[in-house]
């Protein structure tokens, strides 16, 4: 925890003013290295491998070329059995095992990196830490990618500077993650009907084990409404180009097995 303390400092000198696209990336860098040293980031390199080329194809695409040249976007798979996704400003990109395993095809996680890529393009992350003035990114965003703020200390770190930084996006701000998710997918010729898909499939475990996908939903306003919203914008492109568009492949499977054959996630740790 103290490690992710030290992210303070720079978080309140950037609120003070705009934030430039290189002290996004060099911020984006400094809270990844606090962020992986925290968690259980897993370290395979074929799961790496793939999460790194999936997630490219659809960032590369985006109108964020500035990240592309000027650092590249990074994605982690972290070892947690607990729902969720985040992405850290400059293009750092985590997904947790536990939703990985809840996929049943690649265009359904392509569309949770879809829709974390979409924060990053529309700088969400970056406009709510100028809104409220210097929160502790690192730490807010190790607590709720997992359990490991389960105590008083960890809960008072994310406090820093009034409101949790990154606690729960608006719905303004999820809805045009959705709609970057979408056209960035479609753009890397990955069908989109896996975001609402995999929205389905998490409000149903919701409704069947609540306590599996709390943390995604607790930083993910996500209703009925927004699954019909984003069907409604899949359905304005032509039809045969949906039906032209990836959906899944052997090597998604094989990913995805892959996940599966990791040894149990470690128990969040306290702090």
């Amino acid at each position: 925890m103290k490690r992710l303390l030290a992210g303070v400092a720079l978080a309140v000198t950037l609120t003070a003013c705009g934030v430039s696209t290189q002290q996004e990336i060099d911020m984006g860098a400094q809270y990844s290295q606090q962020i992986n040293a925290q968690l259980p980031i897993v370290g395979d390199p074929e799961i790496n491998r793939y999460v790194n080329v999936l997630g490219d194809s659809i960032a590369r695409l985006t109108s964020r070329t500035d990240i592309t040249q000027a650092n590249g976007w990074h994605f982690y798979v972290v070892d947690s059995k607990e729902v969720n996704a985040f992405a850290v400003p400059g293009g750092y990109v985590y997904v947790n095992r536990g939703l990985i395993e809840r996929t049943q095809r690649m265009d359904q996680l392509a569309g949770v990196l879809g829709h974390e890529i979409g924060h990053v393009v529309k700088r969400h992350s970056i406009q709510q830490m100028q809104q409220q003035q210097g929160a502790n990114i690192g730490v807010t965003l190790a607590c709720v990618l997992t359990s490991i703020c389960n105590n008083q200390a960890g809960q008072a770190a994310i406090q820093v500077g009034g409101t949790a930084l990154f606690a729960r996006f608006s719905r303004q701000d999820e809805a045009e993650a959705d709609e970057e998710g979408i056209r960035n997918t479609v753009r890397a010729g990955i069908s989109p009907n896996g975001v609402p898909e995999m929205f389905q499939i998490l409000i149903n475990e919701r409704t069947s084990n609540p306590s599996a996908v709390e943390g995604f939903f607790a930083t993910h306003p996500l209703e009925e409404d927004r699954i019909a919203a984003t069907r409604a914008l899949i359905a304005q492109y032509d039809p045969a180009i949906l039906r032209s568009l990836a959906t899944d492949s052997r090597n998604y499977q094989s990913f995805k097995a892959r996940v599966r054959s990791l040894p149990p996630s470690p128990t969040p740790r306290a702090q």
